[in-house]
């Protein structure tokens, strides 16, 4: 895959610059926000049940274990950049995109 401008190699996996939207009606990938990668979220953004939906949603798109993916900074915010441990293919996100 060619590097996207959100998803960047890193020494054990990948690095993904995320615009989380918390709170949607689904779970979903909803485009570019500017140089990332934008996620609707269904979870409310409360006790950090957003974070965890959003690494469940994924692990379950990018086909690894939950416990490989990590917000890495931006826990409290919208921008996040998440870790993902393993080898893991980023474009696969483009098939967990709203129709």
């Amino acid at each position: 895959m060619a590097e996207a401008a959100w998803a960047r190699r890193s020494a054990d996996g990948w690095t993904l610059a995320l615009h989380v939207q918390p709170g949607a009606k689904r779970s979903a990938v909803a485009g570019l926000h500017g140089e990332r990668l934008k996620i609707r979220i269904a979870a409310p953004a409360l006790d950090g049940r957003a974070n965890d939906a959003l690494a469940e949603f994924l692990a379950e798109a990018l086909g690894v274990p939950k416990r490989n993916v990590r917000v890495a900074t931006g826990a409290r915010a919208r921008d996040k950049l998440v870790a993902v441990a393993g080898d893991c293919d980023p474009a696969r996100l483009a098939a967990a995109r709203e129709r």
